[in-house]
């Protein structure tokens, strides 16, 4: 059973993507975002970007999120809220999108500006043909 994705639950996710975000390592880029996914367990994992010197190295709020939920157990993941510092609706990337679009197409993205604007989608809607074995 699907924990639901109400009022409430959207705003607790909100605030621990706002919170995931004052985290934020990004020295290069200056670029904050922070994030949190929900579980099936209805558990909130909250994750943020890292970037490194070598740019290979950096990981996306995004994957720190689902990477954190799947260390703890989770494996099934319903919605996640993403954060940023921008003025304007950041996506995730390609990365990102195709490690999150393998636990659940149907995932519920919330975009959240530094504004608190919010837009919602559903992820397979902005990753079709996506890659799968």
């Amino acid at each position: 059973m699907q924990p639901k994705l109400n009022k409430a639950v959207e705003e607790r996710m909100i605030t621990a993507a706002f919170n995931a975000l004052k985290n934020s390592h990004s020295p290069h880029s200056k670029f904050k975002v922070g994030s949190a996914i929900l579980g099936l367990s209805g558990k909130i994992y909250q994750g943020t970007n890292i970037e490194f010197d070598a740019f290979s190295l950096t990981v996306c709020a995004e994957r720190s999120a689902l990477f954190c939920g799947i260390s703890c157990g989770e494996k099934v993941f319903t919605a996640i809220a993403i954060a940023t510092s921008s003025n304007d609706f950041k996506f995730p990337c390609g990365l990102c999108r195709q490690a999150l679009v393998e636990f659940n197409p149907d995932l519920k993205v919330i975009l959240i500006t530094k504004n608190k604007k919010i837009k919602r989608f559903i992820l397979k809607d902005i990753i079709p043909n996506y890659f799968k074995l």
